[in-house]
């Protein structure tokens, strides 16, 4: 039988709530997660985690394709759409049976349900028989994420995908449409090419993954056409009929010119929306901003008994930010960060898993000229990298920008093999305020794909070495 008095209520387990409730149960607070789905939320089971077994199952099969390059003479390679699905489904379920053994083993208790607030500003849970409990706390952590954006005008068809319904498919089709050139639309544009579809990719803006770094966009397109994708941009689309086929319209904003196209699948990735409208904030002084919670230090909300982190509290949507709010959250909470700082967005690494991968942290070229006239800039090639050459992976740069007065990182930018693994050198090195003197005095490895880091601020500075 549950316990009904708790320090914390943390409405969801996703990488923001079940690590926000180990840091409280290591921190002695009595602690309750509400659940409605699966342990782990959307990052475990329907995101990061499946996302990176497909992808990696695309990028094993992309090498055998070319296995010549390596020397090797691999006839015939094929592939189970089935198997490949089932593994990503495995491997999935494999972590979110670990987080029930994490709560079990920090005590944890964890309910399943769905959790609104009631007016008494505690949490009431009905759970699958339609039973009601009454959970009294102290504070309450909302930690219920995001879901698929939809658009009005598409009508519900099942050959129309959201993200999960990609990760899941019978059969890989022959012809696949994808509105929205995010990491979503990208990582699956990767994916479904590598296994064999003809893909199309629509987006409104001037280029792909357009919050990134002008040249890592135009790098990124010009690697992926080449692979045979097909991309739209400057469009957007005004019609999705079901027919036979899905028949997609689309008006390039450029020129007015209308376009159609059809398709056998359409997978719509235009972005995520807050988990808030169940919630029963009506009952809180909770304020919200286009479905988001606004939040403040410490995920404080406007209700002094509430708060919020992760993708519910807005963007950037990455399950490693939430992690880290959930922690300083709850460390706020047990007294314990009364003088230190909250996150700064612009130290949160963001990676896409395409092929080549694109890895970022700080600010772009244009945002930190906007921030100061006099800045440095150092790119290196991997064309230039020993590794990457051994890895008939050659595609891709590390681009690094400084203050030019003082030295300071201010963004750094990288697209190529692994560079997801090497992104962190820069957060650790902006965390701890490093300068450029610090890079170029580091000793780097060789050969690694790191050393790229190393020749890039070289470069910024008029150093370089290897170019």
């Amino acid at each position: 039988m549950i316990n009904t008095e708790f320090d914390l209520v943390i409405i969801g387990s996703g990488p923001g709530g079940y690590v926000a409730a180990i840091r409280a149960a290591q921190l002695k607070l009595k602690v309750v997660v509400v659940e409605n789905k699966e342990l782990g939320g959307v990052c475990l089971n329907w995101g990061c985690i499946p996302t990176k077994s497909l992808l990696r199952t695309s990028e094993i099969y992309e090498y055998l394709k070319n296995s010549e390059n390596f020397g090797l003479n691999v006839n015939n390679a094929s592939f189970d759409t089935s198997l490949v699905v089932k593994r990503s489904r495995k491997i999935a379920k494999k972590l979110s049976d670990g987080i029930s053994y994490l709560f079990k083993k920090n005590k944890i208790e964890l309910l399943n349900g769905e959790a609104k607030i009631n007016k008494d500003k505690n949490v009431s849970v009905k759970d699958k028989n339609g039973n009601y409990k009454i959970l009294n706390t102290k504070r309450i952590i909302i930690a219920t994420g995001a879901s698929p954006k939809k658009i009005d005008f598409i009508k519900s068809d099942s050959r129309i995908w959201n993200y999960m319904d990609a990760m899941i498919p019978n059969d890989i089709p022959k012809k696949l449409g994808i509105i929205g050139s995010g990491a979503i639309g990208i990582e699956f544009a990767c994916f479904y090419k590598s296994l064999g579809a003809a893909v199309s990719v629509f987006e409104i803006k001037s280029a792909i993954l357009p919050n990134e770094d002008h040249d890592i966009s135009k790098s990124l397109e010009e690697v992926l056409v080449r692979k045979g994708i097909k991309f739209h941009k400057n469009t957007q689309v005004s019609e999705v009929r079901n027919e036979k086929k899905i028949i997609l319209k689309s008006v390039n904003l450029s020129n007015g010119q209308e376009s159609f196209s059809e398709f056998d699948n359409l997978l719509v990735a235009v972005g995520v929306e807050a988990n808030t409208s169940k919630l029963g904030l009506d009952f809180t002084s909770v304020k919200l901003n286009n479905h988001n919670i606004i939040t403040h230090e410490y995920g404080k909300t406007d209700d002094d008994k509430i708060l919020a982190i992760g993708d519910v509290a807005g963007g950037p949507w990455l399950a490693h930010k939430a992690s880290h709010e959930g922690i300083i959250c709850v460390e706020n909470i047990a007294g314990l960060r009364k003088n230190q700082k909250c996150i700064m967005p612009s130290q949160v690494p963001s990676c896409v898993y395409s092929h080549p991968q694109v890895a970022s942290i700080g600010l772009t070229e244009k945002a930190a000229k906007e921030k100061t006239p006099n800045i440095r800039i150092g790119k290196f090639p991997l064309s230039a990298n020993g590794k990457a050459l051994s890895l008939s992976e050659h595609d891709g740069f590390v681009k690094t920008i400084f203050d030019g007065n003082t030295g300071e990182i201010l963004g750094a930018h990288l697209i190529g093999t692994e560079v997801t693994e090497i992104i962190n050198s820069f957060a650790l090195a902006m965390k701890l305020e490093a300068t450029e003197e610090d890079i170029l005095e580091t000793i780097f490895p060789h050969p690694t794909i790191s050393e790229s880091i190393h020749e890039s601020v070289l470069n910024a500075f008029d150093k370089a070495i290897h170019i």
